[in-house]
């Protein structure tokens, strides 16, 4: 079923002073017309082949991708901007598991010692692994969607976080877990009265390896979270004098000390196998001397989930996930190529991968970049482009920076394209925090992230090509073309909204 759409509302004041029409650009126009949908399917066609086996990361479809799309950025006459003169940047993964046999929570209340093994009641969610055991005495803080958790009441406290998984959990909850794990506590044990089919999935998915960079450390600025089924903890509970369905039913925010309960948390983590991941990056230079040395940058992850075995069809092909985004990619370059559509501003087109396992080549990109960090103007990133409405696209972002005025203006110019930028359908799903913009826009780079959501098929072998829209795929790269020649031909660079970058980018 498609829901009814909500329009885009945008300010009425902005900043940028271009011209935006096709009519009355025709080489724009012309180099537009580059951009179709027998071409977006072909090169679709091209990253979902079978023989990319699911394109994993790490695997040699992932490979293959990565030397397809640099094969296509040298035949644009893009310049490398990878590792040694070439497109390819290289960075290290290794996969690690939690190891359940060494990590274990204990609870100690009236002298006495409950042990809760990870991997059996317990699984590690995210955060810093411990060296050392940590231990602490316990803050009991109750989360509500509604109400704010005290963060100055928890530093250096072991946070034992009550929250009611008995229905969907509100998008607030998880932001407020995080940022208490942000604020300074040793830990955060999350109780947990998930039904027990579903944490029985929760644990299997734990156990799975994860993959990390070797030039960071796990999440260092985060505590380590865990989530405890409280069935483990009835006895624990009930001398410490916590009664965790009242707490529930209160929907309230309370935050309380309770010094008659110590916890001791211990995780041990065991290394699995080291990788060398591929991003590729290559650089359209500007034809202004004073603008050529800013950038816009384009990104459109390559990699995907790779097999699921056990099934008729194992291979997930990922064909709106992300090779629609990547051929949209790709798309960009060949127009942008053309000398009369060469913009004032360079274009970086960034393919990275490991965005499936948790956004790590381009992790890795903002943290060691090609190009000046500082003089890239705004990312404008793509993911899964190809599915649901034939007449619109989310972007998110909008609100973050004047780049919404600039996208708005664009789609008023360009009306024959039939495409409606509106807002975040799934606001639940956090998807801002969930592709490869984040990455730029933690590090102060203004963003918009174009999606037309999951679906059905999202993260399966039914994942297909002969279930995109190519005409409307090629419809929204257009739009993308006309913003970028609007960001990269404008006098002045995006700016951000104050409130925005004081919640979004981090600080050194």
């Amino acid at each position: 079923m498609i829901h009814p759409l909500v329009p885009l509302l945008f300010l009425a004041v902005t900043r940028f002073s271009g011209p935006v029409s096709a009519q009355t650009d025709t080489a724009l126009g012309r180099a537009a017309e580059t951009i179709t949908q027998k071409d977006v399917i072909r090169r679709i066609d091209v990253f979902a082949a079978d023989s990319m086996m699911g394109r994993d990361t790490p695997s040699r479809g992932l490979e293959l991708a990565a030397e397809y799309v640099a094969g296509e950025f040298r035949r644009a006459g893009l310049r490398p901007a990878g590792d040694r003169g070439g497109y390819i940047q290289r960075y290290g993964l290794t996969s690690w598991v939690v190891d359940t046999a060494r990590s274990a929570v204990r609870f100690q209340v009236d002298g006495t010692q409950h042990t809760v093994k990870i991997g059996r009641d317990a699984r590690y969610v995210l955060g810093r692994i411990p060296q050392h055991p940590v231990r602490g005495p316990v803050t009991v803080v109750t989360i509500s969607p509604a109400d704010s958790v005290d963060l100055g009441r928890i530093q250096g406290r072991i946070v034992l976080a009550i929250v009611d998984f008995s229905g969907p959990l509100p998008p607030a909850v998880n932001q407020q877990i995080a940022r208490m794990a942000g604020a300074g506590p040793r830990a955060v044990v999350v109780l947990s009265n998930r039904d027990s089919a579903t944490f029985a999935n929760r644990l299997r998915s734990a156990a799975e390896p994860r993959w990390q960079r070797d030039s960071e450390r796990v999440d260092e600025r985060s505590a380590p979270v865990i989530e405890v089924h409280e069935r483990a903890l009835r006895r624990v509970l009930a001398a410490a004098g916590i009664d965790a369905a009242a707490l529930r039913r209160s929907q309230r925010a309370t935050t309380r000390s309770l010094d008659g309960l110590t916890v001791e948390l211990e995780i041990s983590r065991k290394a699995l196998r080291q990788v060398r991941a591929p991003n590729v990056a290559g650089v359209l230079e500007g034809s202004d001397p004073a603008l050529r040395h800013e950038y816009l940058v384009y990104s459109a992850h390559i990699d995907h989930i790779g097999l699921s075995p056990g099934q008729a069809d194992s291979i997930n092909n990922g064909a709106d996930d992300n090779a629609s985004g990547a051929a949209g990619l790709l798309e960009l370059v060949e127009a942008f190529s053309r000398p009369e559509a060469r913009p004032r501003r360079s274009i970086l087109f960034l393919a990275p991968s490991a965005e499936e396992p948790g956004l790590l080549g381009s992790a890795h990109y903002t943290e060691h970049p090609t190009v000046p960090l500082n003089q890239v103007v705004a990312n404008l990133n793509m993911d899964l482009i190809g599915r649901n409405w034939p007449d619109s696209v989310i972007a998110v972002g909008l609100e973050q920076s004047d780049l919404g005025e600039t996208l708005q203006r664009v789609v008023e110019a360009h009306s024959e394209l039939g495409m409606t930028p509106i807002r975040d359908r799934w606001p639940e799903e956090r998807i801002f925090y969930r592709s490869d913009h984040y990455n730029f826009a933690r590090k102060g780079v203004p963003i918009l992230f174009f999606t037309s959501g999951t679906h059905p098929d999202y993260h399966r072998p039914t994942d297909e090509t002969d279930r995109i829209n190519g005409e409307k795929a090629a419809r929204l790269v257009k739009l993308l073309f006309y913003l970028g020649a609007a960001v990269a031909n404008a006098d002045a660079r995006p700016e951000w909204v104050a409130e925005s970058y004081t919640q979004i980018v981090e600080r050194p």
